[in-house]
């Protein structure tokens, strides 16, 4: 299975964010209908300052995708993108202090007693990695950390920081790769309000050091 990374455009938003949030509703086993609570917040974020996205496409079909030993996963085929499948999303923009999350970051900051010096360290010139998801029908490939790499490329900011759920043991896919990538704690055991999780914050300094697509994904490529 082939795969190419290209930039996702906001001027093209028409063309692939369906298929991105479905990619991303999918590959968080939410129930269906999310998508369309999702689409809006989505297409709000195209308008922050220094937004990027990219997305992994492959040219085999959804029907191909149904490996033996894939079924188990109940999940449906990622959708099509003209005559391409998208299988992979990952988008952020910068942060700034009057955003959400960053109000969030700097309140669970101070709710440990972190010096105020320290909060503005910490959320202070940075890039917000907001999603990055693989469909379950292509995961195990790196493609994540394609994704994740292609995305941070020569982004002004001095670091990155996002939030995951937090998980026994740190082992899924996701804190697997946030740590082999360098990534490391900026605010554990955090609870946003109106979600039951507890949340991780994790940052690393940028640049991300150069790491090799995988060997089934091209280069990205201008939309």
């Amino acid at each position: 299975m082939s795969m190419r990374l290209i930039d996702l455009p906001a001027d093209d938003a028409h063309l692939w964010l369906e298929p991105a949030v479905h990619t991303y509703v999918t590959a968080m086993r939410y129930p269906k209908g999310t998508e369309f609570n999702r689409i809006g917040l989505w297409r709000d974020h195209l308008r922050r300052p220094g937004w990027r996205a990219v997305g992994a496409l492959t040219t085999v079909s959804a029907m191909d995708l149904l490996r033996p030993g894939h079924a188990r996963l109940r999940v449906e085929a990622p959708w099509t993108l003209e005559r391409e499948v998208l299988v992979g999303v990952a988008y952020g923009y910068t942060g700034y202090p009057d955003q959400w999350w960053n109000r969030q970051l700097r309140t669970g900051l101070a709710g440990r007693g972190c010096s105020r010096e320290h909060i503005e360290a910490v959320a202070s010139d940075y890039f917000e990695l907001t999603e990055i998801h693989v469909h379950p029908l292509a995961q195990g490939r790196g493609l994540g950390q394609a994704l994740l790499t292609t995305l941070l490329t020569d982004r002004p900011e001095s670091r990155v920081l996002l939030s995951t759920p937090e998980v026994p043991g740190e082992e899924n896919r996701a804190w697997s790769l946030y740590r082999r990538l360098g990534f490391g704690d900026v605010l554990r055991h955090f609870l946003f309000a109106g979600d039951p999780r507890p949340f991780a914050f994790l940052g690393r300094d940028l640049p991300l050091p150069p790491t090799p697509l995988p060997a089934d994904a091209a280069p990205t490529l201008a939309r």
